[in-house]
């Protein structure tokens, strides 16, 4: 009896929500983004497979129609031109479905959010009922809830490798300047090989991940003093007015 008790408990353990989330790893920094086939407001889509060469961002929210969640998607909207020219394709993902998506894309499309006019949604917003994509991503965090996805967000480049992860709370809108901020770090650090100190925005100096030039290389151009600069003995910085628009 005691023995198909434990068994029992042990099975319901195993195949538990909680477990099944556990022991999914959420994708780290470096590895491919998984890829997933969703229908969406845009059609049947596999993700990130369908968005060719671009960056990619993969945003997760907790429910169609909620405050924080249209806000969000009305800042993504209004974005959309000056993301489209850093080569950035986004898709926004939740565990409702592709009828409550429509009808929720819909009434976003009539508001007029901060007074900027009515914004049309192109990117496509994904279903995922059964959960699948939330739990292969991490999205589900089980002490908050088990059904809602938090506010997940993925920067994957065009070999489709994950380069940026960022939770946020259910209750706290995300910053879409700083995600634009990232992904444009991120193209700068990948271009010019350097690093991209606290702070930092388009046209800042950059920081050198190593001594910048021996002392032959100051004996054939000794201009090179004049484009860098030291912190103490260990921070080395490039000036830069450079400015990118996209890759």
């Amino acid at each position: 009896m005691k023995n198909s008790l434990f068994l029992t408990l042990l099975f319901l353990v195993a195949f538990s929500p909680l477990s099944s989330q556990n022991s999914k790893q959420i994708p780290l920094i470096g590895s491919l983004a998984p890829s997933f086939t969703a229908l969406s407001t845009n059609g049947e889509l596999t993700f990130p497979n369908d968005f060719g060469k671009s960056w990619k961002i993969l945003f997760s929210h907790p429910k169609d129609f909620t405050p924080v969640c249209s806000s969000e998607l009305l800042e993504l909207a209004f974005l959309q031109t000056e993301l489209d020219q850093l080569n950035v394709k986004f898709a926004v993902i939740s565990t409702d479905d592709i009828s409550q998506h429509n009808m929720w894309k819909a009434h976003l499309e009539e508001l007029d959010y901060k007074g900027r006019g009515k914004q049309k949604i192109l990117f496509p917003i994904l279903e995922d009922p059964l959960k699948k994509a939330s739990i292969t991503y991490g999205m589900l965090h089980a002490p908050t809830s088990t059904s809602r996805d938090i506010r997940g967000v993925f920067i994957i480049d065009p070999e489709n490798r994950i380069r940026s992860i960022n939770f946020y709370p259910i209750e706290i809108g995300r910053n879409i300047a700083e995600i634009e901020r990232t992904i444009v770090a991120l193209q700068t650090a990948d271009r010019t090989k350097m690093l991209m100190p606290a702070n930092w925005n388009e046209g800042d100096d950059m920081m050198v991940p190593h001594f910048p030039y021996t002392q032959l290389d100051l004996a054939n151009n000794p201009d090179l003093v004049k484009e860098y600069y030291n912190v103490g003995n260990r921070m080395w910085f490039k000036k830069s007015g450079d400015k990118i628009t996209s890759e």
